[in-house]
């Protein structure tokens, strides 16, 4: 379908919120054992990263401020930010299908 703005193919789960500064911020508890993708959303421009325990750098994923993207996660991972210039909150929601 021409022009058509279809979206994402998944139901949302989960969703956590951390504050970030110029200190990271990261999400409390890992993805769910069945999560595979996760929508990220921050409401200022930041730095992410993925991992066990990941601590965002500005050597990080740049992310534009109010712009939700998907990301594949491995079930367990955690998502942390940093601001670029401001402090925000980061948002991560599982997703299924």
């Amino acid at each position: 379908m021409s022009g058509s703005n279809i979206q994402s193919p998944f139901r949302p789960g989960t969703s956590q919120v951390k504050a970030y500064t110029g200190t990271a911020g990261t999400i409390t508890n890992g993805v769910g054992a069945q999560t595979y993708v996760v929508r990220v959303w921050c409401s200022t421009a930041a730095y992410i990263a993925f991992g066990a325990s990941p601590t965002a750098t500005t050597s990080d994923i740049p992310v534009p401020a109010n712009t939700p993207e998907y990301f594949i996660v491995t079930p367990g991972q955690k998502v942390s930010a940093i601001q670029q210039s401001s402090g925000g909150n980061l948002h991560v929601t599982e997703m299924t299908r």
